[in-house]
């Protein structure tokens, strides 16, 4: 199990995870959905994660979003990098109910993000513009190539929560053992 704890004036975070666990997620934030998010990705990525966070919500909830994402990227990072023997690439369409979201990923050691959802506004009381800035995070902190792409829909939970979901699957695909892809790079190196 590999563990990262991050302590800013705006977060104190503790992340654990095994990224070949089963999915069984310990997750608090103190942001409701992102909670509820957050053991969505665990579960379809078959990750075992704890996160604990206690953040300056009193202001708003970004600290506590953005960083949790820093410190997820960052125990990733160390459970599978240098990496050898995986898929690498891995990709996802995952519906909820009337939406759609596609995720693609490379676990490419450079970090990008491609985000074209159509999320604004709220869900409940979390601000979905977050949803961005976590992806960003974890994205750039891992690091990894991600695309996620809106297919379709119009409820903004349903839409997030395909996001996540979607990631999962693309990640638990990306990072499958795979003995014959050596270091899976033309480059040699990653």
């Amino acid at each position: 199990m590999i563990e990262i704890c991050r302590k800013t004036k705006e977060t104190d975070i503790c992340v654990k995870l095994n990224v070949y666990g089963t999915g069984k997620a310990k997750i608090d934030t103190g942001v409701g959905f992102f909670d509820h998010m957050l053991e969505a990705f665990a579960k379809h990525a078959h990750i075992d994660m704890e996160v604990s966070c206690k953040g300056d919500t009193h202001i708003d909830d970004h600290h506590s979003v953005e960083d949790v994402g820093i410190a997820i990227g960052q125990a990733i990072h160390k459970a599978i990098y240098p990496v050898q023997s995986i898929e690498r690439y891995g990709n996802a369409t995952v519906v909820m109910d009337e939406a759609s979201v596609s995720c693609d990923i490379d676990v490419s050691n450079r970090g990008f993000l491609v985000f074209e959802l159509p999320v604004g506004g709220k869900v409940g009381t979390f601000d979905t513009e977050l949803v961005e800035e976590f992806f960003r995070a974890l994205a750039f902190n891992t690091p990894l190539t991600l695309h996620l792409i809106y297919n379709r829909g119009k409820n903004k939970h349903h839409i997030i929560e395909a996001a996540f979901k979607a990631l999962a699957v693309a990640f638990r695909r990306a990072i499958a053992i795979n003995e014959k892809a050596g270091i899976p790079s033309t480059k040699g190196v990653l």
